[in-house]
């Protein structure tokens, strides 16, 4: 997955996340959603198969790229979790 920095600010960023589609851009913007920091988080993918670009605003709390990456965590988290749980019923 490569990322291509569009814009980035104290409390505002625009990432453009190329080759993903709409399934995981709605899994990360809802986890970004999470953050009672984050004042906005949303994307665009403009043509069929354009890259997605994502909008990240904060209250000034928090730089954007963490909350980014805090919500990242969070989902390999609950898929490492998943992973376990899987293990454990064919075992």
């Amino acid at each position: 997955m490569n990322i291509k920095v569009l814009e980035l600010e104290e409390d505002k960023a625009r990432l453009v996340i190329q080759g993903e589609g709409h399934t995981f851009m709605n899994l990360l913007t809802q986890e970004i959603l999470k953050d009672p920091d984050v004042d906005v988080a949303r994307y665009l993918i403009e043509f069929q198969f354009s890259d997605p670009e994502l909008l990240v605003t904060t209250n000034g709390k928090k730089e954007p790229l963490k909350v980014i990456s805090e919500a990242c965590m969070r989902l390999a988290g609950y898929c490492d979790e998943l992973l376990e749980q899987i293990e454990k019923a064919g075992s």
